[in-house]
């Protein structure tokens, strides 16, 4: 970003609940201490704290969601001038030449371990935990503990029950995947049983959410393990999704109303994160008059704005928003003409956030309008119009010396809409468990077509397709999940994560290592049991 690395949230390093360091050592602050953990005084409030942790840690552009996205073909951030430099910190994600000292790296692995160790702290018996507090100490624990395995190959773990001086335990494979389920099994016990249209009960663990997360978990067990998809972790992942399904969870029309604050069908768990920063990073400082201005950062490749129905050049909505012929509604457009925020339920003028109603839906490209229709010009007077390529002032293709309006960008939590302000991140959407049990289905030998065609038929796309291949489902995931964390888990599912793309280092193409990122090297020295994985 900018060379002031403005945030406009807070940071996730400074919220609430997040003082364990990363060798699971645990804090006089943190619980009623003699001689090591004696028990937490308020395991509700530690619970809390712990869900305000997650929504820091999801709001933020950096950290988790860079790891998961701008290492993918989905998300890019080219240096433009003087921006976004920041010592090649986001262009070594897209290229995958990162070491174990990136800055996210080392956050990433702090701040989802620091979780998991709260949630130990209040599953331990001395804390005297409710069943509410175990079914969500359980959830937060097995999810963070999931994050720690996908991203880095092995968790380690420390038992509150033994002296805070002992080095955690690093579980790794079949251990860390069990230890996982058993706690997930734990979290569907104790977890209510929630439905969709429930309201803000997505902002916690239910059963429907626990099973998401196993459901999530067995169709990547064999990525820890090695070897194939197992046809009994498939069979139950439909089932799963079959449970998620009968507590009323379904596929909803209006794609872009999902990321609205209203109740859906689709919402399984959501935090009360701010959106602000998924709004402004791609928009160009021009793009709306939403207080402090668009960031001018993050991009997609169009090879990745490819994959969706629509004319490679042209992406105009009208005024009335709806995708113009030949755009898939997910892909959205660009108004040529905005509408006011009297007509946008969530776009009342509140907290400085201005006019944001000028700016399209999706994926943004060519030139773009003011309100009233006249052509927006970007800081040097020149047409702002956002460009498939990443090119410099020689015409040449270049990660480095690119101008302001390179690159095609995203709204997916729409400036239009106003709701920057309002606390509705998904983490986890109906969506995607519809296409984790179409890919369960393929992986055993099913045909999942007419599946992934009811997805398409209800996101409007004009075709449907015919047998479905392996590639058609990652190019769906795709379509309907960007921008929301998942690329990155999908494309080493996919074993595509190691292919070229734009501005790929090449000693990185087709090199499965860095499918886990490297542990960072304080981490190392810190705990004897972990081992730093293979190619750093």
């Amino acid at each position: 970003m900018k060379n002031n690395f403005k945030i406009l949230t807070l940071s996730i390093l400074s919220l609430v609940g997040i003082t364990s360091c990363t060798d699971l050592e645990i804090e006089e602050t943190d619980s009623i201490i003699s001689e090591g953990f004696q028990g937490l005084a308020d395991p509700s409030s530690t619970v809390t704290n712990l869900y305000g942790s997650l929504a820091g840690q999801y709001a933020g552009q950096d950290n988790y969601f860079a790891l998961q996205e701008v290492t993918s073909d989905e998300h890019l951030i080219p240096t433009r001038g003087g921006d976004w430099g920041d010592n090649g910190l986001w262009r070594v994600l897209h290229t995958h030449d990162w070491n174990g000292q990136h800055a996210f790296i080392v956050n990433v692995f702090q701040l989802w371990n620091g979780n998991q160790l709260q949630a130990s702290q209040v599953l331990d018996s001395r804390s005297n935990p409710s069943a509410t507090n175990i079914g969500d100490a359980s959830f937060i624990r097995a999810y963070s503990m999931w994050v720690i395995l996908d991203n880095f190959g092995q968790v380690p773990y420390r038992d509150t029950a033994l002296p805070s001086s002992s080095v955690p335990e690093v579980l790794t494979g079949q251990a860390a995947v069990d230890f996982i389920l058993a706690d997930i099994e734990t979290a569907i016990a104790n977890a209510p049983a929630t439905a969709a249209l429930s309201g803000d009960t997505s902002l916690r663990a239910s059963k429907a959410a626990a099973r998401y997360l196993k459901a999530k978990v067995l169709l990547n067990k064999h990525i820890y393990l090695g070897g194939s998809p197992d046809s009994g972790d498939m069979a139950e992942v439909i089932s799963l999704v079959d449970a998620i399904t009968a507590d009323g969870y379904a596929l909803q029309d209006g794609y872009f109303d999902l990321f609205l604050p209203d109740a859906d069908t689709e919402t399984i768990w959501s935090l009360e994160a701010n959106t602000i920063n998924k709004v402004v990073m791609g928009l160009h400082y021009n793009n709306t008059s939403i207080q402090g201005g668009g960031w001018n950062g993050f991009s997609t490749l169009a090879e990745f704005y490819d994959l969706f129905e629509g004319d490679s050049e042209s992406n105009e909505l009208d005024a009335s928003q709806n995708p113009a012929d030949g755009q898939e509604e997910r892909r959205g457009g660009v108004p040529t003409i905005g509408t006011t925020f009297a007509d946008q339920p969530y776009a009342a003028e509140k907290d400085g956030y201005v006019d944001g109603s000028n700016v399209g839906y999706g994926f943004l490209i060519n030139q773009q309008y003011d309100l009233d229709g006249t052509p927006l010009e970007d800081r040097q007077g020149a047409p702002l119009t956002f460009k498939r390529d990443f090119k410099d002032g020689t015409g040449a293709v270049n990660f480095i010396n690119n101008d302001e309006t390179t690159g095609i960008r995203i709204q997916k939590y729409a400036a239009r809409n106003g709701n920057a302000s309002i606390g509705h991140q998904i983490v986890f959407r109906y969506a995607d468990a519809h296409l984790m049990k179409a890919e369960a289905m393929f992986r055993s030998g099913g045909d999942p077509t007419a599946m992934i065609n009811d997805l398409r038929t209800i996101r409007n796309t004009e075709e449907l397709l015919g047998t479905v291949t392996e590639q058609d489902i990652l190019d769906e995931r795709g379509r309907e999940l960007y921008q929301e964390s998942w690329r990155r888990n999908d494309l080493i599912r996919f074993g595509q994560f190691g292919r070229d793309w734009l501005f790929k280092a090449e000693g990185t193409i087709n090199n499965d290592d860095y499918n886990v990122f490297p542990i960072p090297p304080a981490q190392l020295l810190a705990n004897p049991n972990l081992v730093q994985n293979p190619g750093y």
